[in-house]
């Protein structure tokens, strides 16, 4: 499964409910406290529930949508490309379309809603049969669907509920009144379906920049400890473990079995009291036997004990030996890896190594890639289709990059709208864009100007007259000319919001 959306309403800034759309590699960009790392944490709660490393509190409640008395945070997924078939009832393969639990776009639409912040209802938003003949059949117990069975009916197996409510949907089918509803999956009558149904999600991994730096910091460990969940997700591994642990159980409850017989022999009524507590295989954790794993420096230094940039340059090259690893490697488990800032204490030249390792791990089988950053040198190391960009005016939205909604396709103009960012490199390029358009003299037309030196190839200085853009264009092309007074930041500021309003003016 992959992420094709995700909804959030009333959850930190987000307050009215929005939609954003997943690709493969989402990069996401915005001014400060815009609400990039929330898209990440709401994940984090979604995914892990409550133990990853974001805890949901009443704090996250959008604060005006508590003034208004509401207070449920709702964090809702889409997913695609879903299984064949999975288990939702019982151990009864099944498929999520023939048991109307897709939405209207045939998507898996999982609802997570968190009551003032509290313990979470989890729904399935479902494009489905509201006809009283045949609606609610998931919240019927065996019992009830049976009664709904008649004689006409063709039901390939009783036994089976899914079976059952096929049988019956089928005899309804020219009158489902179908329509998009929520259903509880808690209430649906089948053993543990939302832990059936959670087994098929991806793994959800978040790693934050601004870790703290302790013994447990997770930030370095977390790395490892996804690996052993990724390698335990092998089934024929699990299966050479699970036969190991059957062959551990017998044995000991041979051992078991000969102490209590000869304890007969002496005591009884001691040996008859007794009863051999021994875990069965599927209730072993295997997880927690690999839970100290940990990467260790010269005169074993946890490496979070190191300097950040150390601390960030392995988890760099975690993820470029895992881009490596799951290219070659074939049936991979789903995931989902969420870093925060990966260009932080990193030199240039390891952010460019680490965007294409995130541009190569997205590519991968089964991976997703969500990223946030301040950095424009990122983006300028992205392509268009790999940005999100978070806008607060006129309403608060996340919204893919679209080279054609540009004024022209540049990511210093996708800087600029996600940081403000205004540097002589835009300028150049919108001036540029500006005269490659024949339109530099209607832009001229009418701005003052001021008096700048230019000097001939014989060295003899000329007086000339250049609107602040031109002036700025010179010194930016002609830096060997210091008969000039530098250009101030507030007339590149100025001339770049004076020519960015032309351009979109001109293709209004």
């Amino acid at each position: 499964m992959k992420i094709e959306k995700i909804i959030l309403a009333n959850f930190r800034s987000y307050k009215d409910e929005i939609e954003i759309d997943f690709d493969d590699l989402n990069v996401f960009v915005g001014r400060n406290d815009i609400g990039k790392s929330t898209i990440l944490e709401a994940l984090d709660i979604f995914f892990n529930e409550n133990k990853g490393i974001i805890k949901i509190d009443k704090d996250d409640v959008n604060k005006q949508a508590k003034a208004e008395e509401d207070t449920d945070i709702k964090i809702g997924v889409v997913f695609g490309d879903l299984p064949p078939t999975l288990t939702i009832d019982a151990t009864n393969p099944t498929k999520l379309d023939e048991e109307y639990l897709l939405n209207k776009d045939d998507k898996l639409e999982v609802i997570k809603v968190f009551p003032n912040a509290g313990k979470e209802k989890i729904f399935v938003k479902a494009f489905h049969p509201t006809n009283p003949a045949c609606a609610n059949l998931h919240l019927k117990k065996q019992a009830e669907l049976k009664k709904l069975l008649t004689d006409e009916m063709e039901c390939a197996d009783k036994t089976k509920n899914s079976e059952v409510r096929k049988a019956i949907w089928s005899h309804h089918a020219e009158d489902l009144q179908l329509d998009d509803i929520n259903i509880e999956l808690t209430k649906i009558d089948a053993k543990n379906s939302w832990e059936q149904l959670k087994s098929y999600l991806p793994m959800y991994a978040l790693f934050q920049s601004d870790r703290k730096n302790s013994d447990g910091d997770s930030e370095i460990q977390n790395p490892l400890k996804l690996a052993v969940q990724e390698i335990l997700k092998d089934q024929r591994l699990m299966d050479s473990l699970n036969a190991v642990a059957v062959e551990v159980e017998a044995k000991l409850n041979e051992v078991a079995g000969k102490t209590l017989e000869k304890l007969n022999e002496m005591n009884p009524e001691i040996a008859d009291s007794l009863t051999p507590v021994i875990p069965s295989a599927e209730s072993l954790k295997w997880v927690d036997v690999f839970k100290s794993v940990s990467i260790t420096g010269d005169e074993d230094i946890p490496i979070n004990k190191r300097g950040s940039g150390v601390k960030r340059l392995v988890l760099l090259n975690f993820f470029r030996a895992e881009a490596e690893r799951r290219k070659n490697e074939s049936n991979v488990p789903d995931i989902i890896y969420a870093i925060e800032e990966p260009e932080t204490s990193q030199h240039p030249s390891h952010q460019r190594k680490l965007i294409e390792a995130f541009k190569e791990l997205s590519q991968s089988e089964n991976t997703q890639v969500l990223l946030t950053t301040h950095s424009p040198s990122i983006v300028k190391l992205l392509d268009f289709e790999h940005l999100k960009l978070i806008k607060k005016e006129p309403i608060k939205e996340v919204v893919s990059v679209e080279r054609s909604e540009l004024p022209y396709p540049s990511l210093n103009e996708v800087n600029f709208l996600a940081f403000g960012e205004s540097n002589d490199e835009y300028h150049n390029e919108l001036y540029g864009y500006i005269e490659s358009e024949q339109l530099l003299n209607d832009y001229k037309n009418g701005k003052p100007t001021i008096t700048y030196i230019r000097v001939k190839r014989n060295g003899e200085l000329l007086e000339e007259q250049k609107i602040v853009s031109e002036y700025i264009r010179h010194q930016i092309h002609h830096p060997e000319n210091v008969e000039n007074a530098p250009y101030t930041d507030e007339q590149l500021q100025s001339s770049i919001g004076a020519m960015r309003i032309f351009v979109q003016e001109q293709l209004a």
